[in-house]
């Protein structure tokens, strides 16, 4: 959990929720930034998107349950509330929890537990990218291949292309077993690959990645693999 947002409109009830918040990463060993707001405008104009949203349902403006439809996205949402009744409206937009005031860590520890959890299995098919300073998610189905050029990694994807410094050695441990080095330039997704050329790979994009010498005989090994486990 990189990212914590809270959203509550009483300035004595934000402070607890930030305190219980603080206190939950400390006890976790966790390094997440947290951030306070005290209305749903003001948190919808913060770029990028946060892990977790800690969200009062009763907000002036843009109610919690609504400002949770806005924003999208990936975030997990936990909400707080002293009204029982919107509970149902909570969970159908897919709330970690919900919460009724006065809030306790008792009760908070287990929701951000949960959170987590949730991150956690997402995670493993999401590739973070820090940009700019704003956390991008990319999904590991959508990237075609990776490369390295002139010390910038460059990962292509079916929605466009992602520049940033990095090594290819790196990104590679950040990956599944879907991704093959086909060259020292290059990872490609092997869920992407069309067939095997001469000295290069023909993705489904129409796009050719380069299969070095020493790695054809693998990359073709792999490739078969791929190919027996998604025939039916």
């Amino acid at each position: 959990m990189n990212s914590l947002a809270i959203c509550e409109d009483d300035s004595f009830m934000l402070e607890k929720l930030e305190e219980m918040a603080q206190c939950y990463v400390r006890s976790r060993g966790l390094n997440t930034a947290i951030r306070t707001f005290a209305s749903g405008e003001e948190l919808m104009q913060e770029p990028g998107e946060f892990d977790v949203l800690l969200l009062d349902v009763e907000l002036p403006g843009i109610n919690g349950v609504e400002l949770a439809k806005k924003l999208g996205g990936r975030s997990q949402v936990i909400y707080v509330t002293a009204y029982r009744e919107y509970a149902v409206d909570a969970f159908d937009v897919g709330a970690v929890h919900y919460l009724v005031k006065p809030v306790v860590k008792e009760q908070l520890f287990p929701a951000l537990d949960r959170a987590r959890e949730r991150l956690g299995q997402r995670s493993r098919e999401i590739l973070g990218i820090l940009k700019n300073g704003a956390y991008e998610r990319v999904q590991l189905s959508d990237i075609l291949y990776c490369e390295v050029f002139d010390h910038e990694l460059i990962i292509h994807t079916k929605n466009g292309c992602y520049e940033y410094s990095g090594t290819l050695d790196v990104l590679e441990g950040k990956l599944d077993g879907r991704f093959f080095r086909c060259h020292r330039s290059f990872l490609v997704n092997m869920e992407h690959v069309v067939q095997q050329e001469k000295g290069a790979a023909l993705l489904t994009s129409g796009e050719n990645v380069m299969v070095s010498r020493r790695r054809q005989q693998e990359f073709r090994r792999k490739l078969l693999e791929f190919l027996r486990d998604t025939l039916v």
